[in-house]
């Protein structure tokens, strides 16, 4: 076993035990610290693939700038008011069904046509993960599905104001 397996395994756990953690804290403070966790571990796995410019992105951007934005607005809108909201009825059974789905696709997308997917890649070609080839790969190919994504978090972030806000007397 290589080191740069074995740091892998040790990421996956930390980035799994860090997503559960999230998932299952019930303090929202609490939640988004883990996800910080989570996203420093992504950030190391961008440096096991060789693209240091990602890596450092994801610290800058998402651990530093969102995550500090998501605290912000949680303790704006006061953390221990979250517990208070119902749950729609047919979100749990959703969220489950969505679940078992992606758990059929990763299962499809590792073990389907191709067999196995071998641990070992190839040889990455030149420039892979540097400023330029980043940013020419961003604004060529990525640029709609980039913008989609900052709408939805946007969109998220709204949706968690109006679920919190409490009425006006």
């Amino acid at each position: 076993m290589t080191l740069q397996l074995l740091l892998f395994l040790v990421l996956a756990l930390v980035a799994i035990a860090s997503a559960l953690g999230m998932l299952i804290s019930r303090n929202a403070i609490y939640s988004a610290l883990f996800l910080v966790v989570n996203f420093a571990t992504v950030a190391l796995f961008f440096l096991l693939l060789n693209a240091p410019f990602i890596a450092v992105a994801q610290v800058s951007v998402y651990t530093g700038a969102i995550m500090v934005l998501f605290l912000f607005v949680i303790m704006l809108l006061g953390a221990e008011r979250a517990g208070q909201i119902q749950a729609i009825q047919w979100q749990r059974p959703l969220a489950v069904a969505l679940a078992v789905i992606l758990l059929l696709e990763a299962g499809y997308i590792l073990l389907g046509q191709r067999g196995v997917m071998p641990l070992v890649t190839t040889q990455l070609p030149d420039g892979f993960g540097s400023p330029a080839q980043v940013g020419i790969d961003l604004f060529r190919s990525y640029m709609l599905p980039f913008e989609v994504t900052s709408v939805l978090l946007l969109v998220a972030m709204i949706g968690a104001i109006v679920l919190t806000k409490g009425e006006k007397k």
